[in-house]
């Protein structure tokens, strides 16, 4: 079973890292580009690098629907409601890929940043990629509440949890990204970890869904660190809030979640006293980065507020921070 894991994995690697500079290319030709805030001069890079990333993860479970189909062989922890939730989760990813896609579309025309959707638009819209997830009956409907224990919420947990979640995970990780290699790194850290967590658990199916996932953003990753040469855009931001959704409704790791979410809450809370108006992203001057406003309205103002750490530092220490959170669901 390792092995196809590995190969799944592999497979979406490699397509991202293979096609990604044709969609370079692409996304120029087009003049689907925005200004890169923080570099001097702000360069215009392309935008939307959550298309290609969701053509690596589709490559990477399709090949395993593949194997599991075609060579008629069983797979340990794999049934064939396991096809149900496989592609449920592709149909979820897709539909909230699809509406970050839409908000990356609208630039303004000083190519500053997009503005696509409204504020009000962006949590209705994804309530839509839910649905597969919800009509498959993902997940199991018992729940661990805190001085409660376990729980069987029935059909609170399709019709409520499960569109909460999606809801909840796309708009918050979306809330907490502007840096080059920020979104992908931090996404590489839970995804990785979450794919190990699986695997322990038996729960094998997520794990796979984690895994693929973690080699299409590894791919990406080479041309999105500092500096560059394509920005996530919303249909990133979106996509690893499905994900991070799925996996969690799959596996069954409420609990792993909500604890890998720590930041994003934060950063949900600090977005709020300013509401939600300011950004995340800074302004650069000699090679450091500097916040565009005195008070800490997210995780990142906190490190450049001094105008001590490079963009490319800063990048470092939210992953180191991803990755101390998502550490800790090994001791719950």
């Amino acid at each position: 079973m390792n092995y196809i894991l590995l190969i799944c994995t592999l497979i979406s690697f490699s397509i991202v890292y293979t096609f990604t500079p044709w969609f370079i290319r692409y996304l120029q030709k087009i003049g689907l580009v925005v200004q890169d805030q923080n570099k001097k001069n702000k360069p215009l890079v392309p935008l939307s690098g959550g298309l290609i990333v969701f053509g690596g993860i589709v490559s990477g479970l399709l090949f395993f629907v593949f194997v599991r189909t075609f060579f008629q062989f069983s797979l340990m922890g794999f049934d064939e409601f396991s096809l149900t939730l496989i592609f449920a989760a592709m149909l979820s990813i897709f539909l909230i890929t699809l509406v970050g896609f839409l908000d990356d579309l609208v630039i303004k025309s000083d190519k500053s940043t997009s503005v696509g959707l409204k504020q009000w638009q962006k949590p209705l819209l994804t309530l839509v990629a839910a649905v597969p997830l919800m009509a498959v009956k993902a997940g199991t409907t018992t729940m661990t509440f805190p001085f409660y224990g376990f729980v069987d919420v029935g059909l609170l947990y399709p019709l409520l949890f499960v569109p909460l979640g999606v809801v909840g995970a796309a708009n918050m990780i979306n809330m907490l990204a502007g840096f080059n290699g920020q979104e992908t790194g931090m996404g590489l850290v839970y995804t990785g970890m979450l794919g190990f967590y699986g695997i322990y658990h038996d729960e094998l199916l997520a794990s796979l869904i984690s895994f693929v996932v973690f080699g299409a953003l590894l791919g990406f990753y080479m041309f999105n660190k500092t500096p560059a040469k394509i920005l996530p855009g919303d249909s990133l931001t979106y996509l690893l809030g499905g994900v991070l959704a799925s996996i969690i409704i799959i596996g069954n790791f409420e609990k792993a979640g909500l604890v890998i979410a720590i930041p994003f809450f934060v950063e949900f809370i600090l977005k709020w006293r300013g509401d939600f108006k300011e950004q995340s992203y800074g302004k650069f001057e000699n090679g450091k980065l500097y916040p565009l406003t005195d008070k800490i309205y997210s995780i990142p103002h906190i490190f450049i507020r001094n105008g001590r750490v490079t963009e490319k530092q800063l990048n470092l220490i939210m992953i180191l921070i991803q990755l101390f959170f998502a550490s800790l669901i090994w001791l719950i």
